[in-house]
């Protein structure tokens, strides 16, 4: 059968070398300076070292006092091992809540950090932008579905002819007539050209696949903007950031900070609302410090092709998977790349950027599990040579998020021994409470200042439900966090402990749509943490004090099976927005894009 629309362009191949992490930093440097950088160099160092010196101090006021606490009765061996374990996770702790401060004053002062609103400047776009649309075995009519809300948003702009939309299939070929069903439909009613190519071998996961299509038909794009397979961005957004691109030639990559819709599930709709409310204040705080430095989350951003290609060709790395071959988590190391360059990398905020999020804990665990990996990854290629030393910092908190989970079993584990045999402790040699105190304190100062934010806005707090509603939700979700953290720390430690023992991750299709999980299906995976909880459970009597302490943990992983599968309930999801929980669209409709339906 003949295509009455071409499957893809004539081609335009260009470059893309393979890159070294060792030897001299390559030569050759980006345009000029970014005419709108985020302040002079001195600020931005000034904003960093404000960042990292008030983490030391918080780090190691709290360690002092700790130290003073279980040094009463001698030093031993225990102590010295609750100490070091203690000092990097509450300045991981400390950096979080300081860089969250940070951002609640920068959006509370209007002293805006990213490029927002986007610019509404009249003159035609001088770039040509591919529009990529990588997929592996996903429903293909929802994947179509957001590509033409897309085109027909770009069609409203008056700007569709710069703008040409790419399917980059890597499913397995049982898919393909589906694909190709609907493609054909998508281009026939878009006013944008579509194109559709599937590999038949998916080497190189989605960088490979991208990597593909700059080396076949790069040369003619100025820009390309990424998507995932469950992206939406507006049409306005997208013609912005490409305006943005055509002024500052110094810029390679634009990364919006996508929303969260699409919530169907008790556990989507409680991320979405979470992301919402408390995400603003961190994401600020990250833009502020972070500069022409900004990391690269691999879908929702805008890319100058040609920077990328001469910047970022992954090589494959020496050893064995899990932590050699094909690089995983690959955007940040990209952002790295592009930076090493002297290409400016920044994060916008903006609206009109949208993603979804897995239905169930455990879809976001096995997400997890491939994150994990791929963050310990980086942890060889600190010492890539001309990296940034921010870039640095990103690679290494990357992969220190995971590390905390068994640093905080670790300690907990410390902490119950100690107790047990009497010991001073971070439980029972802490009187006053003030280390502790001032634990809960970072974890929860930056959702107080989340709700703080929200209640002072009232286009905000309309979206939301209004102020009961936020309320109520937040009393909602604080306890319901608190319980879920441990069983999430839990499964991370197992993840890493298989990590460790070379049991590589596979990189399946990701499942977006869920209603309920059987208990049978849930207790396999959490076995091992209602165990741990009952363990805790049976030594409280030895360690009363601690073990009031513990009381959230020990809860937390003892209900583990039943939090999973509540919060997988479509029902309860649709209940909670019934009552008003975790509202995050009153009065305003979130975007929707219908599913493509393919006759026949």
């Amino acid at each position: 059968m003949t295509d009455a629309y071409p499957r893809l362009p004539a081609p335009a191949p260009l470059e893309m070398p393979e890159q070294r992490f060792d030897g001299p930093p390559p030569r050759g440097r980006a345009p000029d300076p970014f005419d709108g950088a985020i302040g002079s160099p001195a600020d931005t160092f000034a904003r960093r070292a404000i960042l990292v010196l008030l983490t030391l101090v918080l780090a190691l006021a709290a360690s002092t006092a700790l130290k003073e606490s279980v040094l009463t009765d001698g030093l031993a061996v225990s102590d010295m091992l609750l100490l070091t374990v203690f000092f990097p996770l509450f300045a991981l702790l400390a950096f979080g809540f300081i860089n969250a401060v940070v951002g609640f004053i920068v959006l509370a002062t209007g002293l805006h950090p990213g490029f927002t609103p986007m610019p509404r400047w009249s003159e035609p776009l001088k770039g040509r932008t591919a529009i990529l649309m990588p997929v592996h075995n996903e429903d293909i009519g929802e994947v179509c579905g957001r590509l033409s809300h897309m085109a027909d948003a770009l069609t409203r702009t008056g700007t569709c002819g710069a703008f040409d939309f790419f399917i980059l299939s890597d499913s397995s070929a049982d898919n393909e007539a589906a694909e190709v069903a609907a493609w054909r439909l998508l281009a026939a009613r878009s006013d944008c050209a579509v194109y559709y190519r599937r590999r038949v071998e998916n080497i190189g996961r989605k960088p490979g696949n991208i990597a593909d299509w700059l080396r076949a038909h790069g040369a003619a794009y100025d820009y390309m903007l990424m998507l995932d397979a469950d992206s939406l961005m507006g049409g306005e957004t997208i013609v912005g950031m490409t305006q943005i691109m055509d002024r500052r030639p110094g810029v390679a990559l634009l990364q919006t900070v996508p929303q969260v819709i699409g919530a169907t599930t008790l556990f989507q709709r409680w991320m979405q609302f979470a992301s919402r409310i408390y995400g603003p204040a961190a994401t600020a705080g990250l833009v502020w410090w972070s500069g022409a430095e900004a990391t690269f989350w691999g879908h929702n951003a805008l890319i100058r092709v040609h920077a990328f290609a001469e910047c970022c060709g992954l090589p494959v790395l020496p050893g064995a998977p899990p932590f050699g071959g094909t690089i995983m988590s690959h955007d940040v190391v990209e952002a790295a790349l592009l930076r090493r360059r002297g290409w400016r990398v920044h994060m916008v905020m903006t609206e009109e950027t949208f993603e979804e999020y897995p239905p169930t804990l455990i879809d976001a665990a096995v997400r997890d599990r491939r994150w994990a990996q791929g963050n310990l990854q980086h942890l060889g290629l600190l010492h890539a040579s001309g990296f940034h030393w921010i870039n640095r910092l990103q690679l290494l908190l990357g992969a220190a998020g995971y590390l905390a989970s068994p640093l905080w079993l670790l300690l907990i584990v410390v902490s119950v021994v100690q107790a047990v045999r009497g010991e001073a402790g971070l439980m029972s040699g802490d009187p006053s409470g003030m280390v502790l105190g001032t634990t809960l304190a970072l974890l929860f100062g930056p959702k107080l200042l989340g709700v703080i934010h929200a209640l002072a806005d009232a286009r905000r707090r309309r979206a939301l439900g209004g102020t009961g509603a936020i309320l109520r939700s937040v009393l909602l979700d604080v306890p319901l966090s608190t319980l879920a953290a441990p069983a999430i720390a839990l499964t991370q430690t197992i993840d890493l402990l298989g990590i460790a023992r070379q049991r590589k991750a596979e990189w399946q299709p990701q499942n977006r749509r869920g209603d309920s999980l059987a208990m049978a299906a849930i207790v396999p995976r959490y076995r091992w943490h209602v165990m741990a909880g009952a363990a805790l459970l049976a030594l409280s009597p030895l360690m009363p004090t601690a073990a009031l302490w513990l009381s959230p943990v020990t809860a937390g992983l003892l209900l583990s099976p039943l939090i999973v599968q509540w919060t997988a309930s479509e029902r309860w999801g649709r209940r909670a927005a019934r009552v008003g929980m975790f509202v995050t669209d009153a009065g305003d409709e979130e975007p929707r894009a219908e599913p493509l339906v393919v006759a026949g």
